[in-house]
């Protein structure tokens, strides 16, 4: 399963902020493409986040067309919470880091106080039967205290995977992960949530997500994160490259046998229209920059 998250984790840092029209289109086009599950949206702070300020919009838009495909809205607290069940919303998503430093910076908190809040959180969405995906961040590095071993991370994932949340996404957010590091960590953890309650997520910065995703498919995880066109980063981390592109993610796995449910050529369709309405936005998949080189030439071969 390819998890897509384009519409929050890839355009919330854009300089560009769609249209209400355009973010519908492209969760629409997404699901038309075979997209299942995707991020769409986030309930937070409209003046610390301007492009996700219409995400209420966005859910009560979406929740009313019944898409084949389930969205998922970040909820950061309680507040959060109430914005997203008044809007009928019925997935969320909410998250955390191992770094103490990075947590502090983007939410003001340490990784144990974040958790008092995810716990109240998981409770209230609960009575909802909302289904809850978990975020934890900086699993491999963090831009203020550097490499993270394993046995620091570890301990911050368990106790996530310990809560009653249908899915666990294991995010190298600032792109510093090799397949090493990302065996040492998967090791550690319980092989039998591969399958279902684990997912991995990598950054592009240093050009080893598609290795990584590699690895942990290898090893049994079979749900992957990643943004179309390769959109996404983090503000906290200077020259930080965007999310694993769907588009390479996507080929790659079609390639070696693997179906994932999505048809290439609409997926990449969609980016490239994505890349138009974002005032030509250079994006930054090397399968999508391939796809529009050839597809007038030789369509056969990017189909």
């Amino acid at each position: 399963m390819i998890f897509e998250v384009g519409p929050r984790d890839g355009l919330q840092n854009e300089k560009t902020v769609l249209t209400l029209a355009d973010k519908i289109w492209l969760c629409e086009s997404l699901t038309a493409a075979g997209v299942k599950e995707m991020e769409a949206g986030a309930f937070v702070r409209a003046d610390k986040v301007p492009t996700m300020a219409d995400s209420e919009d966005v859910a009560v838009t979406l929740e009313n067309k019944r898409l084949a495909a389930d969205f998922y809205y970040l909820v950061p607290n309680l507040k959060g919470l109430d914005r997203a069940l008044s809007k009928g919303v019925r997935n969320i998503a909410l998250f955390t880091a191992v770094s103490d430093t990075f947590n502090a910076k983007n939410i003001g908190m340490s990784v144990d106080e974040s958790f008092k809040v995810i716990e109240e959180i998981v409770k209230g969405a609960q009575k909802h039967k909302l289904k809850i995906r978990g975020y934890v961040s900086t699993v491999w590095g963090c831009p203020f205290e550097g490499r993270i071993p394993a046995a620091k991370a570890v301990p911050v994932l368990e106790r996530m995977l310990n809560l009653p949340i249908a899915q666990l996404s294991i995010g190298d957010t600032i792109g510093v992960a090799a397949p090493k590091g990302v065996k040492e960590v998967l090791k550690l953890l319980p092989q039998s949530e591969f399958k279902s309650r684990v997912a991995v997520h990598f950054h592009d910065t240093r050009g080893t997500a598609l290795a990584n995703a590699e690895v942990a498919y290898d090893m049994g995880v079979r749900t992957i994160d990643s943004s179309l066109g390769g959109l996404g980063g983090c503000p906290f981390a200077p020259g930080a490259a965007g999310n694993l592109a769907t588009e390479d993610l996507v080929y790659f796995l079609k390639e070696n046998g693997v179906d994932t449910g999505i048809d290439y050529t609409k997926l990449c369709e969609t980016s490239l229209k994505l890349s138009q309405k974002m005032s030509n936005r250079a994006l930054s998949s090397k399968a999508l920059q391939a796809y529009a080189a050839n597809c007038s030439k030789n369509p056969v071969w990017d189909k």
